[in-house]
């Protein structure tokens, strides 16, 4: 061989061992990455506290379908036409949200509001399947013992509760569903490729099967749930449905930096709430409503 056609050659074996290792070395990132996400992640999305609330009168234990107990509250407001199933962020529980409840129920809302397993009062550890199973026992309680029709009530997610209460819209009915500061899917929090198999919470794929009005909330300064997530959310969810974009809002600020603004909004959902029970309850009374409902059972 020629020593120009060597060095070649020894130049080409070079770059082909770089690009070796660089290789090896991407897929152990991916590798040690794709184990963080499949077993570490828990530990960044449930983060509860120790209970900052005694047990008492005011908490009610609920029982959730795999038979862990969990604590609840219920706020009515006189007067109120819908109530609130609120599923809090994380690292919060029924103690740290009161000064929120306060702000819905100046609003003429009354509010339910629960702990997740493993926060607050709640027993048992939080999982994905035990928030749906959480909010499940929440509505189950609303619809039941405390008699509020599915269409007086809204489901509220703030952040991680997002999660459950789109879930819940999917397959029960309900008045409304509104999102604050919610994420597309755990993973896409972090990129907005979907590079690991296991996705966790993805409301992205649930929303449009929502069957009620949505309302989406997101601030633009979100550094925890990138902005783009309430737009891709705001996008998939179905008709009627409105949104409240805040210029300066991050993610745990949203309803201080809004202000007035987010009291319009809310009070704007209402009334298209209302708008929307009326028409269904004057479908449900048409004769030509009865007469396909009919048909439908007949089928």
């Amino acid at each position: 061989m020629k020593e120009p056609e060597r060095r070649s050659s020894t130049r080409e074996s070079r770059s082909l061992r770089v690009l070796r290792r660089a290789l090896l070395s991407l897929l152990a990132l991916y590798g040690a990455l794709l184990l963080f996400a499949l077993f570490g992640a828990d530990r960044i999305l449930y983060m509860p506290h120790a209970a900052r609330y005694v047990a008492g009168s005011e908490i009610t234990l609920l029982s959730t379908e795999g038979g862990a107990k969990i604590a609840a509250r219920h706020w009515p407001t006189r007067g109120a036409r819908y109530v609130v199933l609120f599923s809090h962020g994380n690292a919060e529980d029924l103690d740290d949200i009161e000064p929120f409840v306060e702000r819905l129920r100046a609003l003429g809302l009354s509010v339910f509001a629960y702990d997740y397993e493993g926060y607050g009062l709640s027993e048992g550890s939080p999982s994905e399947k035990g928030l749906y199973a959480d909010i499940d026992a929440a509505y189950a309680h609303l619809t039941g013992p405390l008699g509020y029709p599915p269409e007086r009530i809204i489901a509220y997610g703030r952040s991680l509760g997002g999660s459950p209460s789109v879930d819940l819209a999917r397959r029960a009915p309900l008045g409304g569903l509104v999102l604050e500061s919610a994420f597309t899917s755990v993973y896409r929090v972090a990129t907005r490729i979907p590079l690991f198999p296991g996705d966790r919470h993805v409301n992205i794929d649930k929303i449009g099967d929502a069957r009620c009005p949505v309302l989406i909330l997101h601030g633009r300064r979100d550094g925890i749930v990138p902005f783009h997530h309430g737009e891709a959310l705001f996008a998939r969810a179905p008709e009627p449905k409105r949104a409240l974009w805040i210029d300066e809002a991050g993610h745990n600020d949203f309803v201080f930096v809004a202000g007035e603004a987010y009291d319009r909004a809310l009070r704007g959902f209402v009334a298209l709430l209302d708008e929307h029970v009326e028409r269904s309850e004057t479908a449900a009374a048409s004769p030509e409503w009865g007469r396909q409902a009919l048909a439908a059972v007949v089928r």
